[in-house]
């Protein structure tokens, strides 16, 4: 799940649990069960310590690819990242956990430069290449630690193999997809896409419609009618990243501009874009709708708000500026 913004993402993992709080997933964080990296896209996911390593041995390569020319302009070469490696063990070896301002001095001592753009990007290719990766936050600073430390008993897995695996989580998890989608959301490319769901044999099953061939978790069964169900989804959510085509979320005639915010999702589609501002011990929800909501569907929003009160167990109140 993309995750570079940390508590949209834990309400996005919390929408997709049995109303696990902020504050539990933050447990969770700090304790390792949850990780955070680069993997999959050049942004940070969370991940599963029992995943992160062949995760990174699959995509991380590709990445580091497409970073080649930002490289070149930062001056960073295959030496300047062996120093720095090698300054991140020191930092970070026996269980320490550094801030990036730590981490940042540690390779100036160096004698590395961090100028501009140079620190976040030596610390992105020390992730991908499996070196480091969150470590516990420290009060509201995020930390880094060594993976072997963190994750020790990460697996590794040959590449045809991990493509699979991918592939049948993913469909099976975000289906019905295109490949495309699939593709676009992994970062692989269409080839390994096409030999995934292939591969994934009677995991998956497929249907062309429209044209257009999905496919999706071979056991999945009918799901209930959600037609008028709403949710307030986080920005980055994977109902609105994880796909390239986006056509039956978003009708066409609507602005793409601010998909990848916080948006109000009923029935699937998007229908409208929130925000939270403080109000006391309290929280404020503000709904701007894109068109008119009925009676229904505005207390279908207004439970998707205590939903997300729970969440935070904090009270929560809506209010509907501009409401059409």
């Amino acid at each position: 799940m993309q995750s570079q913004d940390y508590t949209g993402a834990k309400w996005g993992l919390a929408q997709r649990s049995r109303r696990a709080t902020s504050a539990e997933l933050d447990q969770l964080f700090d304790d390792g069960i949850i990780l955070r990296t680069h993997v999959l896209r050049p942004t940070w996911h969370f991940v599963l310590p029992d995943d992160v390593r062949w995760l990174l041995d699959l995509t991380g390569p590709k990445i580091r690819r497409g970073l080649a020319a930002r490289y070149r302009e930062l001056e960073l070469d295959d030496k300047t990242f062996e120093r720095a490696h090698k300054a991140f063990i020191v930092a970070l070896a026996g269980g320490r956990h550094l801030t990036r301002a730590e981490l940042g001095e540690a390779l100036r001592k160096a004698r590395i430069s961090t100028e501009g753009q140079r620190l976040p990007h030596l610390l992105m290719h020390a992730e991908l290449d499996g070196l480091i990766v969150s470590g516990p936050r420290r009060g509201k600073l995020f930390t880094y630690a060594l993976l072997e430390e963190r994750a020790p008993k990460s697996r590794a897995v040959e590449r045809s193999e991990a493509i699979v695996e991918l592939s049948a989580r993913y469909f099976q998890s975000h289906g019905p997809a295109q490949l495309q989608d699939f593709a676009w959301w992994s970062g692989l490319t269409m080839a390994d896409a096409r030999a995934g769901a292939r591969l994934a044999g009677a995991a998956l099953g497929h249907e062309t419609i429209e044209g257009k061939e999905y496919w999706f978790d071979a056991k999945a069964g009918r799901v209930p009618d959600a037609a008028g169900v709403a949710h307030l989804l986080p920005n980055f959510d994977e109902y609105t990243v994880a796909y390239r085509d986006r056509a039956e979320m978003v009708h066409a005639d609507d602005a793409l501009a601010g998909i990848l915010s916080n948006v109000v999702t009923i029935g699937g589609k998007v229908r409208g874009m929130w925000r939270r501002t403080p109000a006391g011990s309290g929280v404020r929800l503000e709904v701007r709708a894109m068109d008119q909501y009925t009676p229904a569907e505005r207390a279908s929003v207004e439970d998707a708000a205590r939903r997300f009160g729970r969440f935070l167990e904090r009270p929560t109140e809506v209010t509907w500026p501009s409401f059409v």
